[in-house]
């Protein structure tokens, strides 16, 4: 009976091991985040930002197809709004005008599978109309105005398109 459960546990971790390596992988790196155009002040506002950039392009990458690896670099961003530099409050407060406030992120990327390049290239991807239509994204959402921008640009640039049938 020990045997068998052994056999059965050996065998889910070497599944679960088999699935891990068949998944989409993704990396994103921060090339001086320092000199950015445009990022909070506070050393920990500008980790929360790249943090929560970094969990957003995990969660695209799982729509790849298995197999593939994704590499990022964020070469400059751009934030939504602007700050104002008027507010005494502890965190930045940032004023959404609608006019030349859009997002805008840098990046270079690389789309392999296999050791083998798909796709690669350096996007300046920005949203000027960031204010109007609909964003899926909550009211209170962090970086949801980039992030659906970047969903956008995700689906386009990398996702494979879909054939009809």
């Amino acid at each position: 009976m020990k045997t068998t459960s052994f056999i059965y546990a050996t065998l889910a971790a070497a599944g679960a091991m088999m699935t891990a390596d068949a998944m989409a992988s993704v990396t994103v790196t921060f090339t001086e985040p320092e000199k950015y155009a445009d990022m909070p002040f506070s050393y920990f506002d500008k980790q929360r930002i790249m943090d929560d950039l970094q969990r957003h392009f995990d969660k695209l990458g799982a729509s790849l197809p298995a197999g593939q690896d994704l590499k990022i670099e964020i070469l400059d961003i751009d934030l939504a709004g602007r700050i104002d530099q008027t507010a005494r409050a502890p965190l930045d407060l940032r004023i959404l005008r609608g006019g030349a406030d859009w997002p805008t992120i840098t990046l270079r990327y690389k789309l392999e599978s296999q050791g083998k390049v798909l796709k690669f290239g350096e996007e300046r991807i920005a949203d000027m109309a960031y204010l109007e239509g609909t964003n899926h994204y909550n009211t209170g959402e962090s970086l949801r105005y980039e992030k659906q921008m970047l969903d956008r640009w995700f689906k386009k640039t990398l996702l494979p398109a879909k054939t009809g049938g």
